[in-house]
């Protein structure tokens, strides 16, 4: 049986709301979803591609804990607030996945904090992209 590792970013809100940044199962991760917020910072882009490239910043603490690295992502769930959104961070997107093409599909929501306008979920398998 594959044993489970929750991987918690310190996020106050993963306890009150009984969620992990990530779960790895075997090889599997299996990344929250996730905005552009610099935590440090406490500030979040207020455009979309900065929040993007927050986003993927934000992967790197998850993907390193496992072992992975954006290399072993091969599924992506994009969430954004509008249809226009999705058209503006698409290229920049090409440019971060664009070697490691992983499946994608994308959903117009509403989303609960003020201000998101991008959140992405994904999938990666520990040492597929190496």
């Amino acid at each position: 049986m594959a044993k489970r590792q929750n991987i918690s970013s310190g996020s106050k809100f993963e306890e009150a709301y009984g969620y992990s940044r990530a779960v790895k199962v075997g090889d599997t991760l299996y990344i929250s979803g996730t905005i552009g917020m610099d935590y440090a910072a406490g500030a979040m882009p207020e455009d979309p591609i900065g929040q993007l490239r927050q986003i993927i910043r934000n992967f790197e603490q998850p993907l390193s804990a496992a072992g992975a690295s954006l290399r072993d992502i091969v599924q992506i769930t994009t969430y954004v607030s509008a249809p226009e959104i999705f058209q503006q961070i698409g290229p920049e997107m090409g440019k971060i996945f664009g070697d490691v093409r992983p499946t994608n599909a994308a959903l117009v929501v509403a989303f609960p904090v003020p201000g998101v306008l991008v959140e992405i979920a994904a999938t990666a398998v520990v040492g597929c992209g190496s």
